[in-house]
């Protein structure tokens, strides 16, 4: 039905022959649009839950793969979702034995990673240890022993250490390796363990190191530990603080020539171990390679890993829309579809039949029974983004009128009436035309610029429009035509060179506004009064509009009451006091007056009852006194007449049923078919009134406050104005001002900053800024009107959904 009113959905049985249920389900979620229902959510029966289990598994598998993949930084081809729809001929039980056998291989090489991991960085540590002690030990420069301060227990350096062969009888020493981050830590630690009878030497560690876990580098350091007394209870105290920091222990040598001779060892122990890890690493590359190959079943697809990534995907969902069927011979379940695609539904079905023994069918109902048809609207690339915007805020109810029809239009019109800038607006509008040229790399790394980029276009282009209509070009007046003023005597006071009295002479600036405003003394009043207007204009007629399509809602559904007590009142409170206040501000513009009266001190006669000595015209006064009474009027038949008609209908329906009906109808609420006022439910007069009260309330006060509401398209307009004229003309101004030796180069400099804070603050915070007021003028100003929402949305079965990156993964 396009895009104001939901498609006409049926309701039907789905039967499918157990033995071939999961080829027409899969062909079902890529050729066509059905929603399934769930036939087992009273009794939770699952027969496929174990399928679902075993994909499980194999997702988990793959995480582990993708995890150790990513690791080793190779690139994995991605994104190829037609490729993979088109060609895909997998099994689950080969992928689930291919996936398994790489899994135990996978875990095996892990395993004898780490450890070979391990052992290269106990060579490592180990070899910077034996380096250091070979650095004290033949005397190479001083060895400083930081301790700890008693008074602030930070780390200080202390007098050059003594040699070790006279160090050997008197002091105990213990030697390893620490992380890095743990060194004044470890130092307090072992300063309070010891009361200060501990010196500590650190040395950085500069071989790279690696988790064996986490494959992340580590920093680490050399420590040795020189105590009071060799062995005793100290050294076991000094031993258990190295433990808790998770330090790794080393021998420390006792002579240099020993400590050469380890070295040279670990050297070579170090050179083995780093080539076996090389070795390692090169295998798993080409074990990868195989993985992220494309597969052979599909070789303009995903690579291979990534293809049974989405195979998984998808053989999930078939399964588990199979666990949503009852039966067993064959699989029966409810479903939910367009009526414009019946014929194609029936068509896939007779295709895939062709060459079975049991085919499957699907049987339409007549009626919905006691379920709510879903809502589903059709949507095109462009219109999606305004879609997306209203479901935001709620689903339309099923056929009810839906705002995106207008919100296309009245979205971008109203940002740009806030935006209104023809260089801000260029740049902005730019900016879409580079997201719609890159939509296909968006599409996939960021989906929300892929989906939003013609809604970016649309705003451009109404930011431009509104830009020339303000004559706004980074707050400089474009003279695009011959203005309509002129400074005879050049003493800044202008007179007009058009017809003034509106007889036929001359006529105004051609479009927007006179470019000789601009500068002038009283541009900011002038300007604010056109700009304030116009917002009221354009607000007054957005509610009138929301109450047309109010009345829509009540044709659609043959609701007299609702168009005669609702819809008419509305219409009237509307039209006779906001449409009057509209009607005065054009007469005001296009009727010459020698002493203009002003709008607001009419209205206030017009709503306080005063005598009102300042008529726009004769017989203007007795019009508005007219319109008033009309207002008023309105407010008791919105909320007086709908209560009792119900009440009237409902009684009438009571005594209109049998017995027999009503038992009917009990037993069908008892079943469990939810909430409104349907067959079956109590009618609650008091609840029904008091709505209605709120429902009057709600719409006069209301239009009121959102009529002020409007009047933030002109305090944004505003406020981009002002913004623009400081970050343009004073920062420009202040470059022109400014004398230097080089003053191309400082007024490079000033226009490379006026467009970085332009970027930032004009086409960042408040581009955002003023989208989220426009939003807040659809959903509540306008919407409020008419929209209820409160639908369910059609979710369909769509495996291209399903596999389509979302920019998360």
């Amino acid at each position: 039905m396009g895009l104001l009113r939901s498609e006409t959905m049926k309701f039907g049985m789905l039967v499918l022959p157990v033995q071939d249920a999961k080829k027409y389900v899969e062909h079902i979620g890529k050729e066509t649009n059905l929603q399934f229902e769930d036939m087992n959510s009273r009794d939770m029966r699952r027969p496929y839950r174990k399928h679902v289990q075993r994909i499980d598994e194999m997702e988990r598998i793959l995480r582990f793969m993708f995890e150790e993949i990513g690791r080793s930084g190779v690139e994995i081809t991605k994104n190829r979702v037609n490729e993979f729809l088109e060609g895909e001929s997998y099994k689950l039980e080969s992928v689930e034995a291919e996936l398994q056998g790489l899994y135990s291989n996978f875990v095996k090489f892990k395993d004898n990673n780490a450890t070979l991991t391990l052992q290269r960085n106990q060579a490592a540590e180990e070899a910077q240890v034996v380096s250091t002690a070979m650095t004290m030990l033949t005397g190479g420069g001083p060895s400083i022993a930081p301790t700890v301060d008693e008074e602030s227990f930070e780390v200080s350096a202390k007098k050059p250490l003594v040699g070790a062969d006279e160090l050997a009888g008197r002091l105990g020493h213990l030697s390893g390796v620490v992380l890095k981050a743990d060194e004044e830590r470890l130092a307090r630690a072992l300063w309070r363990t010891g009361r200060g009878n501990t010196f500590v030497k650190f040395e950085p560690i500069n071989e790279k190191l690696e988790d064996p876990k986490t494959g992340l580098p580590m920093e680490k350091s050399v420590f040795v530990i020189y105590f009071q007394g060799v062995g005793g209870s100290m050294q076991q105290k000094v031993m258990k603080v190295c433990q808790a920091f998770g330090a790794n222990i080393y021998e420390w040598p006792v002579s240099a020539s020993a400590a050469t001779a380890r070295h040279s060892y670990l050297k070579k122990q170090l050179e083995e171990k780093t080539s076996a890890l090389d070795a390692y690493k090169n295998f798993m590359l080409v074990e990868m390679d195989e993985l992220l190959r494309p597969s052979p079943q599909n070789p303009v697809g995903n690579s291979t890993i990534e293809e049974w990534r989405l195979f998984c995907i998808k053989e999930k969902a078939i399964y588990s829309i199979m666990n949503l069927c009852s039966g067993e011979i064959a699989l029966r379940v409810n479903v939910w579809y367009p009526a414009s695609d019946e014929a194609s539904i029936h068509a896939l079905l007779n295709k895939v039949n062709s060459g079975s023994q049991q085919g499957a069918f699907l049987t339409p109902d007549k009626g919905f029974g006691n379920s709510t048809p879903p809502t589903y609207i059709r949507t095109n690339e462009y219109t999606e983004a305004f879609q997306d915007v209203i479901d935001t805020y709620g689903i339309p109810k099923y056929q009810e009128a839906n705002p995106a029809l207008l919100t296309v239009v009245t979205f971008p019109f109203i940002f740009g009436m806030m935006y209104g800038d023809v260089g801000h607006g260029s740049l902005l509008l730019l900016a879409g035309i580079w997201m719609c040229r890159n939509s296909e790399s968006l599409r996939y790394t960021v989906p929300a610029l892929f989906t939003g980029r013609y809604m970016v276009f649309s705003m451009g282009i109404f930011a431009i429009f509104a830009g020339f209509m303000y004559n706004d070009f980074f707050s400089v007046g474009l003279q695009l035509f011959d203005s309509r003023w002129e400074d005879k005597n050049g003493d800044g006071n202008f007179t007009p060179l058009y017809d003034v009295t509106n007889s036929g002479g001359r006529g105004p600036y051609p479009f927007g506004l006179d470019w000789a405003w601009v500068g002038s003394s009283n541009e900011l009043l002038y300007v604010n009064s056109m700009k304030m207007k116009l917002s009221v204009l354009f607000g007054v007629l957005q509610m009138i509009v929301g109450v047309f399509l109010k009345w829509s809602n009540a044709f659609h559904s043959r609701n007299l009451t609702d168009f005669i007590f609702e819809c008419l009142p509305m219409m009237t409170f509307m039209v006779c006091f906001f449409g009057w206040m509209d009607w005065m501000i054009l007469y005001k513009w296009v009727h010459p007056i020698d002493n203009p009266p002003s709008i607001i001190n009419s209205l206030i006669c017009m709503a306080m009852g005063q005598q009102d000595f300042f008529p726009f015209w004769d017989g203007s006064v007795e019009i508005a006194q007219m319109l008033m009474k009309f207002t008023v009027l309105a407010v008791p038949l919105m909320l007086l007449p709908k209560p009792f008609i119900l009440l009237y209908q409902h009684n009438q329906s009571v005594k209109n049923k049998g017995d027999h009906e009503l038992l009917r109808d009990e037993e069908v609420a008892t079943a469990g078919h939810g909430g409104g006022h349907g067959h079956g439910e109590e009618f609650e007069f008091g609840e029904i009134f008091i709505h209605q009260i709120i429902e009057t309330i709600e719409f006069v006060l209301g239009t009121v406050s959102h009529t002020a509401s409007y009047l933030r398209i002109w305090a944004l307009s505003l406020a981009h104005q002002q913004l623009s004229l400081v970050f343009f003309q004073k920062t420009l101004t202040m470059g022109l001002e400014m004398t230097f030796p080089s003053n191309g180069i400082m007024l490079y400099f000033m226009f490379a900053a006026w467009f970085g804070i332009t970027c930032a603050v004009l086409l960042g915070m408040d581009v955002l800024e003023c989208f989220l007021h426009t939003l807040r003028l659809h959903w509540v100003e306008f919407q409020s009107k008419f929209y209820k929402a409160g639908g369910e949305k059609f979710a369909p079965f769509n495996i291209r959904k399903l596999v389509t990156p979302t920019g998360d993964e």
